[in-house]
């Protein structure tokens, strides 16, 4: 089947027929390899979003800085994350997935080398900004991909499994950045975080556009090449010769009926097409599920070694010891939700574990959180849920929106994802200082019910059905 056998092809019919031949494409060790050398980039851009964080006791040190300068540069890289989501999307959408992916590793590796010899707050401010933005641009990009090179049957399993580098990352990141920075310093944390920006040239000669975007963009030989090239690669993989093309598979029972496209909807484009015909009602339920969760996970993990030091009187390594079993929880509860999100579905993953979540942190509140081991069980157990209904967002973003603004959506979702990773800290400290422990799990409970509340009233379905008839 030929996408270049007729020069006057509509894209859509070359679409379709994209989608048919990855439909048939088992998955394989190509697959994996490519989701490993993506996967590795992620794996550091969170590596590289936690340093800060073990950084700055020695930061405040060195520069003497006081507790407003300290903010300020914990703060320059989420903005930067911030704006860099924004602008990865619309860029990503216009010049091709492994392009922005190519040009964020690079940018962030720099950025990382160059933090490490910063010599004052301003430049190191700076620097921070500039690595955020390659952060913010490269994690929805990427998820966007992944999802785009991957066929219906069992993509949320597939998806998943490369998203847990990045809860990975963090994890690593924090038992790392606990050895290396107490005994060379902060800078050789960043000496070793720019390492990654030596795979730029590499991702980018190594790993294939996405043929639904090349088509999409009307660069229709170029799809069929790589196409081609990624069916060899998988037969060769698998040592057998591909299964005919049959057509994209049938929606899962359950799933409701395919509703034909508006022609408003068909020509959506750009920020104004997330906000047309079904696409709005998919962006609201996406940002109120992306605000919530980062919320939530934001609020407790950022102050968690606080309220045990000030409130239990724990040791600084005891309360970090603590917040680092939370983390690992988080963790166990993407794996859970990699394992389970093509079985139970999407609609059905987000009420549940966020309701999870709530039901957890309402136990303290209502508890009055009066041991350092309580807030430890129930944080952890929240922390499974949340986790779990944060990393199925990397999953679900992408399969809502049509290859012509995927990238772009995923950039909104990670830029809401901002909103509520710099909101939750700030909210949580304010009630913390005016209302005590009892009242932050109270206000954690109830912005996690809303989420699930969210899901439950207005989320779809989406498992196992073609990315072209989710999103025309």
């Amino acid at each position: 089947m030929s996408l270049a056998a007729s020069p006057d092809r509509e894209t859509g019919a070359a679409r379709a027929a994209l989608a048919a031949r990855f439909e048939r494409l088992p998955l394989s060790r190509w697959h994996v390899t490519v989701r490993v050398v993506i996967g590795v980039v992620t794996f550091f851009e969170a590596f590289d979003q936690l340093l800060i964080a073990y950084a700055m006791p020695e930061l405040r040190q060195e520069w003497a800085l006081s507790t407003g300068g300290a903010t300020l540069v914990m703060t320059a890289g989420s903005v930067g994350m911030l704006l860099g989501a924004l602008l990865s999307g619309r860029l990503a959408d216009r010049y091709g997935r492994v392009t922005v992916i190519a040009a964020c590793i690079g940018l962030s590796g720099l950025a990382s080398a160059a933090l490490a010899a910063a010599n004052g707050p301003t430049p190191f401010m700076a620097l921070r900004f500039v690595q955020g933005l390659a952060i913010g641009g490269e994690v929805p990009v990427a998820a966007a991909f992944i999802s785009e090179i991957t066929r219906s049957l069992g993509r949320g399993r597939f998806v998943l499994l490369y998203e847990l580098v990045f809860p990975a990352g963090l994890t690593v990141g924090a038992l790392c950045a606990a050895w290396i920075v107490p005994a060379l310093g902060w800078r050789w944390m960043y000496l070793l975080a720019a390492l990654p920006g030596l795979l730029a040239l590499p991702v980018r000669r190594t790993v294939p556009e996405s043929p639904r975007w090349l088509a999409d963009r009307g660069r229709l030989r170029e799809a069929e090449e790589t196409m081609a090239l990624i069916e060899r690669k998988v037969e060769a993989a698998t040592g057998h010769p591909l299964p005919p093309v049959t057509g994209p598979a049938p929606a899962s029972a359950g799933d409701g009926p395919v509703v034909p496209a508006t022609p408003a909807e068909r020509a959506a484009t750009g920020v104004r097409g997330l906000f047309t015909g079904r696409y709005r009602r998919r962006t609201l339920v996406l940002a109120a599920l992306w605000f919530t969760g980062y919320f939530v996970n934001y609020g407790i993990t950022s102050w968690l070694p606080s309220i045990y030091g000030s409130r239990f009187h724990l040791s600084l390594g005891d309360a970090l010891l603590a917040s680092t079993v939370t983390s690992v929880a988080g963790l166990a509860g993407c794996l859970a939700a990699a394992l389970t999100v093509d079985r139970i579905g999407r609609r059905r993953v987000f009420p549940l574990f966020l309701g999870g979540a709530a039901a957890g942190l309402l136990v303290l509140a209502l508890t009055g959180a009066g041991s350092a081991g309580g807030v430890l069980l129930w944080t952890s157990l929240a922390a499974v849920c949340f986790f779990g209904s944060n990393i199925c967002l990397y999953l679900y973003t992408p399969e809502l929106y049509p290859t012509r603004m995927r990238a772009l959506g995923c950039a909104a979702g990670g830029a809401v994802n901002r909103l509520g990773v710099i909101g939750g800290p700030v909210v949580v400290g304010a009630v913390y200082a005016a209302s005590g422990l009892p009242a932050v799990f109270a206000v954690l409970a109830a912005v996690a019910a809303a989420g699930a509340l969210a899901a439950g009233l207005f989320a779809e379905e989406t498992r196992d059905r073609p990315l072209e008839e989710l999103s025309p």
